[in-house]
């Protein structure tokens, strides 16, 4: 596994763990990197230190390589973005493609304070981030983990 440092074209940072640097090369060519403040799909590497391993391995830290360790981590990340989408979808109101507009006039005080999700692309939500307004993209739902391999 290899972690990199990524950035996206709104000067987004974030970290992505790929199974070797040519799975990233293959993905990202295949516009499956996205951002996940603003779902752009321009993301590039960023410039990071290389990790560097001590002379001792830790008796502690999980062996990233074993299979069991990496599933565990896997379904434990899956599990999580499913219940904070979950969330969302039972407490807040859904807007559609409204979003943006309904967000700006929340923000402005021009409608009624309250949570909501919907759809809105890259554009709109760089300007709404640009004006100041909340948003934060909602995890796409995980796949069912009986169809995971």
């Amino acid at each position: 596994m290899i972690r990199y440092a990524l950035k996206c074209d709104h000067d987004h940072g974030f970290e992505a763990w790929f199974g070797s640097s040519s799975d990233y090369d293959d993905q990202a060519a295949r516009g499956l990197v996205e951002c996940p403040f603003c779902g752009s799909h321009s993301v590039e590497k960023a410039i990071m230190a290389p990790a560097v391993g001590g002379t001792k391995k830790s008796a502690t830290a999980p062996d990233m390589a074993a299979p069991d360790t990496l599933k565990k981590m896997q379904t434990m990340m899956m599990e999580a973005a499913r219940e904070v989408r979950a969330h969302v979808e039972a407490n807040f109101d859904y807007v559609g493609d409204s979003f943006a507009r309904e967000a700006r006039d929340i923000h402005e005080g021009k409608s009624e304070k309250r949570e909501i999700y919907g759809e809105a692309t890259p554009a709109e939500v760089k300007k709404l981030k640009a004006d100041g307004v909340p948003v934060s993209a909602l995890p796409d739902a995980p796949p069912d983990p009986s169809k995971v391999n």
